[in-house]
């Protein structure tokens, strides 16, 4: 996952995508060989030369302004999340490159906060999609971590290569979706995270699914909305999810059900259903049930 690489990947992904129509851009006839708009249509929505916006696509982007980069995304139509992208792919801090990856670890006191929402499942992810804390319930509701070796505690690899999930996730799809989209907002803010490259390497290697979804190029960052269930225990169940980034580049996971519904009620009695104790983060499982049997 090279750097001039993704951006190269990255720009040509978003032209293509982009119709003239849609630029605002007249056709007058002829039949296009390629799909979206053109190097020389885009460089003209952007106000820059056709010179310079292909030495960009062509993943040079050494010394570009931000101004540059913001009149690009705004032809290229770029959400907040993949002008972020772009932003990190073509002017990438070098000194934050060139640090080790060191481990992550949750907090005493975060892990104490979440152990501490009583009905509310909630767990800790860190770069690459690391389950780094849970809580009880969140074992319940997802998967039983402590029974996972720590290398596989991984949304990731839950998503694509635990088939329980595609039954517990009613749009798997969706979930597949998003989480490949995280991963490659990732790869844009650590390209020298060497464990993520392996990741994505396995997860490609193992999954059709999420080779075809790395290969779409989709980018997104985490944010909120509404997750639907279909758990082994309690049955179905919609939950609101809220995620709230915390320091030390992790972020804080939580699920609740609207007050009064059978979604609510399903919660509450997978909360009196769950694993009776918690193991301590990061040690050596022991043998535990697991929720789907």
């Amino acid at each position: 996952m090279g750097l001039h690489t993704e951006l190269s990947d990255f720009l040509r992904s978003r032209r293509a995508r982009l119709s003239p129509e849609e630029a605002g851009l007249h056709q007058y006839g002829g039949r296009r060989r390629v799909p979206g708009l053109r190097r020389e249509e885009l460089a003209q929505l952007a106000g820059v030369s056709v010179a310079y916006y292909t030495r960009l696509e062509q993943g040079n982007g050494q010394n570009v302004s931000v101004e540059i980069l913001d009149a690009v995304a705004r032809a290229l139509r770029l959400d907040e999340a993949e002008r972020a992208h772009l932003l990190h792919l073509a002017r990438p801090d070098r000194r934050a490159a060139a640090r080790p990856v060191r481990p992550q670890r949750v907090r005493p006191q975060l892990q104490q906060l979440i152990d501490a929402m009583d009905g509310v499942p909630a767990y800790i992810t860190g770069r690459r999609t690391d389950v780094l804390g849970w809580n009880r319930l969140a074992r319940a509701l997802l998967v039983d971590f402590p029974a996972l070796p720590p290398a596989e505690r991984n949304m990731a690899r839950f998503v694509f290569l635990d088939p329980n999930a595609r039954e517990l996730f009613v749009d798997w799809a969706g979930k597949a979706r998003d989480t490949v989209n995280y991963l490659r907002f990732d790869a844009g803010r650590y390209p020298c995270d060497e464990r993520l490259c392996t990741l994505v390497g396995e997860l490609s290697v193992r999954s059709e699914d999420f080779r075809q979804l790395w290969a779409a190029y989709g980018v997104q960052d985490k944010t909120f909305g509404t997750k639907e269930f279909q758990h082994p225990v309690v049955g179905p169940m919609t939950l609101a999810y809220e995620i709230f980034p915390v320091p030390g580049e992790q972020y804080l996971i939580t699920f609740h059900a609207e007050p009064g519904t059978a979604s609510a009620e399903a919660l509450r009695l997978l909360a009196s259903w769950g694993p009776a104790e918690a193991e301590p983060v990061g040690e050596q499982p022991r043998a535990v049930r697991s929720p789907r049997g």
